[in-house]
């Protein structure tokens, strides 16, 4: 049985965490200096334990046994949102690391091989899952070619170069490598906190479908006209947004939720009625049963706002994601780890944010679990998780991981 070497688990993870350190988190953009130090570290690691390590065009971190059998991947995304958190996407490479050291050092699974993985820009300061997205084949040249960092503008094409990966080629998904992909993450919620549980099973990643709404009203003076005749686009906007939630809960699933994420209002000053408003605006659930019905009631709440305001609105939907499904079997070996280390300490659960777990899930088994963050608390530097449950976490993983190659699950 794979024990961890639990001092060794969060020494590095502290190490990792110095790579862009900014207060307690870390600021680790993708492609910037410090993202790229942390991959080629990583390299070097994969090394010293005999795996075929490289780095893809994408900047995805990849270490292969040297073995015929099938591998099992365990991995997440090395990058950070900026000035974050320093556990977001990190703990799960780092844990991919420890359960392979482990099991390199652990007699009796010597023979199981652990192909850790560190994916590239699943932060979105280019496009969002970028190296999960390519591994799977979804993401082409075309799309590549026309990407920018959200934050600075910086050409995609342009950052790859800078970072040295022009010309390298990517590495895509090969079902028969490997026995499937399991990840781990802190939850970034207080769902586990809030029930008094240590780890979340989860057993499928939340569809977020995205809108944008754009009203049309009449922009005029804001002293001389008069409020019987206005067409106010931010009116109309904000009433919108406070229909969506006094109507949703009609309809909703029990962990739905939808956000508005962005209003913007043209000309946007405080003496003129605002003649133009656009909304961003998300869903989010796993049963697209219910992002249906959230949808349908949304087309209903536009139109009822449309012939209350007098605005023009239409209503695009910008994107629509699937549900990733986690294996069934891949559950149940993290839930016989988590009972045996945490009897009664565990939940089964979805995730409510996207992962690279849902984009790998197209092309073989995959399986995650979910650690507490203290405070519910993410994407922010003062994210956090008890020392206690990162080593739970890993050690629940290396018990799965053992299980799911010695039986082939």
């Amino acid at each position: 049985m794979p024990k961890i070497n639990a001092d060794r688990l969060l020494s590095t993870l502290r190490q990792f965490a110095e790579f862009g350190r900014y207060k307690t988190g870390v600021h680790r953009p993708t492609y910037g200096e410090d993202d790229m130090a942390s991959r080629h570290w990583l390299i070097q690691q994969y090394k010293m334990l005999g795996l075929d390590a490289h780095i893809d065009g994408v900047g995805n971190v990849f270490g292969y046994p040297r073995t015929s059998r099938r591998s099992l991947l365990i991995g997440s995304h090395a990058e950070s949102q900026n000035h974050a958190g320093w556990l977001d996407g990190a703990m799960g490479v780092i844990y991919g690391l420890e359960v392979a050291r482990t099991f390199a050092e652990t007699n009796d699974c010597q023979d199981l091989p652990i192909a850790p993985v560190a994916w590239a820009d699943e932060e979105s300061h280019f496009i969002a899952l970028l190296g999960s997205r390519s591994y799977v084949g979804d993401l082409d040249d075309a799309e590549l070619d026309a990407a920018i960092n959200a934050y600075t503008g910086q050409p995609l094409r342009e950052a790859l170069r800078k970072a040295g990966l022009s010309g390298t080629p990517r590495t895509f998904a090969d079902p028969t490598r490997h026995v499937g992909y399991v990840e781990a993450h802190i939850e970034q919620g207080d769902y586990l906190e809030s029930i008094g549980k240590r780890i979340g099973v989860v057993t499928s990643i939340v569809a977020i479908w995205q809108y944008r709404v754009v009203i049309s009203g009449i922009q005029n003076h804001a002293g001389t006209t008069r409020m019987a005749i206005r067409r106010d686009a931010g009116l109309a906007a904000a009433r919108l947004a406070v229909l969506i939630d006094d109507r949703f809960p009609e309809i909703c699933g029990e962990r739905s939720v939808w956000t508005t994420g962005r209003m913007t209002l043209e000309p946007g000053a405080p003496s003129i009625i605002p003649g133009r408003a656009e909304v961003l605006f998300q869903i989010r659930d796993e049963d697209e049963a219910v992002l249906q019905r959230m949808h349908d009631r949304l087309e209903q709440l536009v139109e009822e706002t449309r012939m209350a305001s007098g605005c023009e609105i239409s209503l695009e939907r910008i994107a629509k994601g699937q549900p990733g499904r986690m294996d069934a079997a891949f559950q149940s070996a993290i839930e016989r780890a988590a009972q045996q280390h945490c009897p009664g300490g565990h939940v089964k659960m979805p995730s409510g944010a996207s992962h690279d777990a849902q984009l790998v899930a197209r092309k073989m088994r995959a399986g995650m679990l979910f650690v507490p963050s203290i405070g519910g608390i993410s994407h922010h530097w003062t994210e956090n998780t008890e020392d206690d449950d990162l080593v739970l976490g890993c050690q629940v993983l290396a018990d799965a991981a053992e299980d799911i190659l010695r039986n082939d699950l």
